[in-house]
C-alpha cells in the first residue's frame, strides 16, 4: 500500500511482469510516456492501475513497431476511451496475424513447389513480404465478386433521395449506385487499381480518419467492409459525422446460434467463429449510431461470391478461385481450410452433405444473419 489508499506495484515488480528493464521504465517517465502516479516511502516509482493500463498500450504498440512519438499520439487521443483503445489495438494484432499467416501461406507453396523442382522466380520471392501477399485478395475479386442486383436494390433504397453518396471500404466499387454524386475511400492500392474507367473518384484513407469535413455528404455507405476495419465503432461514427444517413451491410454474429445457421461453419470451419469474437457486436454497432437494423435474405443464385453465397451450391466452395476472394479463407489459415475443402468433397461424393442439407433445395432465399443498418 501506498499512502494507505490504492495498491501499486513498485517500479521493479512492473518491470519483471513486462518484461521489460527498470531503465526503459524510468525513460517512458523522462519522457512523460508512462509516469507513475507515486512513490514509495524510500522514494522509487510505484505504479497505480491506470498507470499499469497505459504501459500495457505502451508495450503493445512499440511490439507492433510503432515508435514512442506516434505511440504517445494514440494513447492520448482525447477522443478515444480504454476500450476503442483496446479495440484498435486488438484490430492491429489481427491484421499483423494475418499478415503472418499468409506469409506462413505463401511459404508452403512454395515449400510445395521446391518438392517438386519447381524454382520460384525473384518476383514471387519478394511479394511474400510485401504488401501484395496480404492484398492478394483484392486481386481475385473480379473473378466472382460482383454486384447481387436484388441486394443492391435494397442498399439504394435505404439511400433514399441522397444525392451526393460517400462509399467507405469501397473496393472495385461493385455496389456504388450509377445516378447518384459518388466518391469513394479504399485503403487498399490493389483494390483502387481495379476499379473500372470511369467510377467514381477514390481517396486512399481510412474509415476511421475520413478526410471530409462535418456534413458534406448526404448519406455513407460501407458494403461488406466493416469487420476489415481496426476500430468498426470508430468508423460508423466518422460515417456518421460526415453524413446525415448511413446505411451499411454487414453481418450478425451476436448471438449463440449464427455458427450453426449455415452449414459451412456449423459443420465445416467452426473457426470462423474465432474470427469474430470480441469484435463489437452489430447490435453494438447500430447502437453507436441509432441505426435500425433490417435482415437480408441471400438468393440461391447469389451474383455476389461473398462467404454465405453459394449456401445452395456447396460445389463451387471447392474451387480455388471462389476461395481466394472470401478472406475467411485466408484468416483461417491452410490447415483449416484444407481440411475443410476435403471434408465437404468426402460429403458432397457420399451423399452426406444433401442428406444434412435437403431441405436448402426448396428454398429461393436464406437467411443467414446478412444485416443493413439504417441511420
Amino acid at each position: 500500500m501506498v499512502g494507505g489508499v490504492e495498491e501499486h506495484l513498485t517500479v521493479g515488480r512492473v518491470a519483471e511482469l513486462a518484461g521489460v528493464s527498470v531503465r526503459t521504465l524510468h525513460h517512458y517517465d523522462e519522457i512523460g510516456l508512462v509516469r507513475p502516479s507515486a512513490r514509495t516511502p524510500a522514494g522509487y516509482r510505484a505504479y497505480a492501475a491506470d498507470d499499469v493500463e497505459r504501459l500495457r498500450e505502451v508495450l503493445a504498440y512499440k511490439r507492433l513497431g510503432f515508435g514512442l512519438r506516434e505511440i504517445a499520439d494514440l494513447v492520448d487521443d482525447p477522443a478515444t476511451d480504454a476500450v476503442v483503445r483496446l479495440h484498435r489495438l486488438r484490430g492491429l494484432l489481427l491484421e499483423q496475424r494475418d499478415r503472418a499467416a499468409a506469409t506462413v501461406t505463401a511459404i508452403d507453396r512454395e515449400l510445395e513447389a521446391r518438392a517438386m523442382g519447381i524454382r520460384t522466380t525473384p518476383e514471387e520471392q519478394l511479394k511474400m513480404f510485401g504488401a501484395q501477399l496480404y492484398e492478394s485478395i483484392g486481386s481475385a475479386y473480379p473473378a466472382t465478386r460482383r454486384t447481387e442486383p436484388r441486394i443492391a436494390a435494397r442498399v439504394w433504397d435505404a439511400l433514399g433521395d441522397a444525392r451526393t453518396v460517400l462509399n467507405v471500404g469501397a473496393g472495385t466499387g461493385s455496389y456504388e449506385p450509377a445516378d447518384r454524386e459518388v466518391v469513394a475511400v479504399e485503403p487498399s492500392a490493389v483494390m483502387r487499381a481495379q476499379r473500372p474507367v470511369g467510377a467514381a473518384p477514390c481517396v486512399a484513407a481510412a474509415a476511421e480518419r475520413l478526410p471530409f469535413e462535418d456534413g458534406a455528404f448526404d448519406a455513407a455507405m460501407a458494403f461488406s467492409t466493416v469487420h476489415h476495419w481496426q476500430d468498426p465503432i470508430a468508423g460508423l461514427r466518422e460515417m456518421r459525422r460526415v453524413a446525415r444517413r448511413v446505411v451499411v451491410f454487414t453481418h450478425d454474429a451476436s448471438d449463440a446460434g449464427w455458427r450453426h445457421r449455415f452449414w459451412l461453419t456449423r459443420d465445416y470451419l467452426p473457426e470462423v467463429s474465432g474470427l469474430v469474437a470480441g469484435r463489437p457486436s452489430v447490435d453494438q454497432l447500430a447502437r453507436a449510431i441509432g441505426a435500425r437494423l433490417e435482415p437480408v435474405l441471400i438468393p440461391w443464385d447469389c451474383a455476389d461470391g461473398f462467404f454465405e453465397a453459394y449456401w445452395r451450391r456447396p460445389e463451387a466452395y471447392l474451387e480455388d478461385h471462389v476461395r481466394r476472394a472470401v478472406s475467411v479463407w485466408t484468416r483461417v489459415g491452410p490447415e483449416a481450410e484444407r481440411r475443410a475443402v476435403d471434408a465437404l468433397r468426402d460429403d458432397l461424393a457420399s451423399g452426406r452433405w444433401a442428406g444434412r442439407n435437403g431441405d436448402l433445395v426448396d428454398l429461393d432465399a436464406a437467411e443467414l444473419g446478412l444485416r443493413l443498418l439504417v441511420a
